[in-house]
């Protein structure tokens, strides 16, 4: 999919989310420019710029990364990461524990006021701890997420102090290995 938020200065939201298969790249800008032509406004009225930084689909984090980077390098703006675990965390009640499928019969997790699960991890579902509230593909019959993602960015980093730019958030190597074969002999 493609998504954006914009978050206005008296707090509504515009939310866009298209499903698609390929072609992310080539739409969020567009998108982007979407959002600010229904509020009427253009990109210098930006004051920051949220993105999600992961974990999620290698390319399209990358892509996302990227292009906040530059709006925020080109607009003289901070941009802000957030990860896909604090946004669908966003406005769920807590205890809570978040589970993203990671595939491999593992999950990316992370804990919100749970003692044992400060820091984002993958474990096997077998290893889950116990939480009173629970959301993310990890378990299908958790709570909903409270809001769309790009909202939940959007809302975090408007409440976050600006810090280091923001980068992908891995919590695995990637699944695709370098070629064996040694690079070609450049020629003079």
């Amino acid at each position: 999919h493609c998504a954006a938020a914009l978050l206005l200065p008296d707090g509504k939201v515009l939310n866009r989310l298209e499903e698609m298969e390929r072609g992310q790249a080539e739409r969020l800008v567009p998108l982007l420019e979407d959002l600010l032509a229904e509020a009427g406004l253009d990109w210098p009225a930006l004051t920051r710029i949220g993105v999600g930084t992961g974990p999620g689909n290698f390319t399209g984090v990358r892509l996302s990364v990227a292009l906040a980077r530059g709006l925020a390098l080109g607009l003289k703006i901070p941009a802000i990461g957030v990860t896909r675990l604090e946004a669908l965390a966003h406005g769920l009640p807590r205890p809570l524990l978040v589970a993203e499928d990671a595939r491999r019969n593992e999950v990316y997790a992370l804990g919100f006021d749970l003692a044992e699960m400060k820091l984002p991890c993958i474990l096997s579902r077998d290893a889950l701890p116990e939480a009173a509230h629970v959301t993310g593909s990890g378990f299908p019959n958790g709570l909903p997420a409270a809001m769309l993602i790009a909202e939940a960015i959007a809302r975090i980093a408007a409440s976050r102090a600006p810090g280091p730019r923001p980068a992908p958030f891995y919590l695995r190597g990637a699944d695709a290995a370098p070629p064996s074969d040694p690079p070609p002999v450049l020629l003079e």
